[in-house]
């Protein structure tokens, strides 16, 4: 493939991307079948490298996209769940040949964190344990960050408005100049509670979509990625990429 074909692929991509996220039914219909989908937990039946990684193979492609794109030294992930997510980020790093995912959870159970631990990526991964607020907590991850030159932060734990803003508050400003902020998750606005989860605190009006909308009209740096949000029809995270330009 010459220059010129691969930056016209480039560039025909993009175009039907754009295309396709202006088509209004096409995203109406893909809410409906996110809505019908999570039903059935589509978003837990997938697995990275042997452990769960709880999230649409959709986003599970665009983040190997954007690591790979990017090259990050550090990863910093707030909810790490049972780990999936964690060898993601670390098993591209671990291609690239360096770099760090650094995992926060206020609850890292026993039995998830022994399998992270006994994973051939775990040299990759480093975890914290407390809420991702925590002063504490934020001291350790912000002397990651000013360790390295290029850091990204996708934020996926308590779902809640006031949580995911402070997040937002908190972990933005670790980001590097052209690398990614991921708010995972946003399209709980859209997603109706479901019976088999009682209890949630978050929901339409109370989700990170509704706390990027408020922390997007303070922020000064970050724009939504065009290409990325545009041809993720089906996600978990629709308009949760920013890419940090200033």
């Amino acid at each position: 493939m010459t220059e010129d074909d691969r930056t016209r692929f480039e560039t025909e991509k993009r175009k039907a991307a754009a295309r396709m996220a202006a088509d209004e039914k096409l995203a109406a219909d893909a809410i409906a079948l996110n809505v019908a989908a999570d039903r059935y937990d589509w978003s837990y039946q997938w697995s990275w490298l042997g452990l769960p990684v709880i999230q649409m193979p959709s986003d599970i492609v665009v983040l190997q996209e954007i690591l790979w794109e990017t090259r990050p030294q550090l990863v910093i992930e707030t909810g790490i769940a049972r780990g999936g997510s964690l060898l993601l980020s670390a098993s591209v790093l671990e291609l690239i040949g360096e770099g760090e995912v650094l995992g926060i959870d206020i609850d890292i159970r026993a039995h998830n964190r022994a399998s992270i631990e006994a994973h051939p990526l775990s040299r990759r991964i480093r975890m914290l344990e407390g809420s991702s607020v925590d002063e504490a907590v934020l001291e350790e991850v912000r002397a990651a960050a000013s360790a390295v030159d290029r850091a990204m932060v996708v934020l996926d734990s308590n779902h809640t408005h006031n949580h995911v803003l402070a997040e937002l508050r908190a972990y933005a400003p670790l980001v590097s100049v052209g690398q990614f902020l991921v708010v995972a998750d946003t399209f709980v606005e859209d997603i109706p509670p479901q019976a088999h989860r009682p209890g949630r605190p978050w929901g339409p009006g109370n989700n990170p979509a509704t706390a990027l909308g408020t922390w997007l009209k303070e922020a000064q740096d970050f724009e939504p990625d065009p290409f990325v949000n545009a041809k993720l029809l089906l996600t978990a995270s629709p308009g949760g990429y920013l890419r940090r330009v200033r």
